[in-house]
């Protein structure tokens, strides 16, 4: 990537890691993605589990 250059995609390996500023940036961004992901996970999981339970009562 020349200096200067914007990024053209927000895809792991097209990034310039060896920038600080976009380490950081994305780095941060990815963390969070990730951490929103795995709780949407486990809430639905927690829901899916909670609704076999409740439902085997009837």
């Amino acid at each position: 990537m020349i200096p200067g250059e914007t990024v053209h995609s927000p895809l792991p390996w097209d990034l310039p890691w060896w920038m600080s500023d976009h380490f950081v940036f994305f780095g941060v961004l990815y963390a969070v993605l990730g951490i929103i992901g795995v709780g949407m996970a486990a809430a639905f999981i927690r829901s899916l589990l909670q609704t076999r339970k409740d439902s085997g009562h009837h």
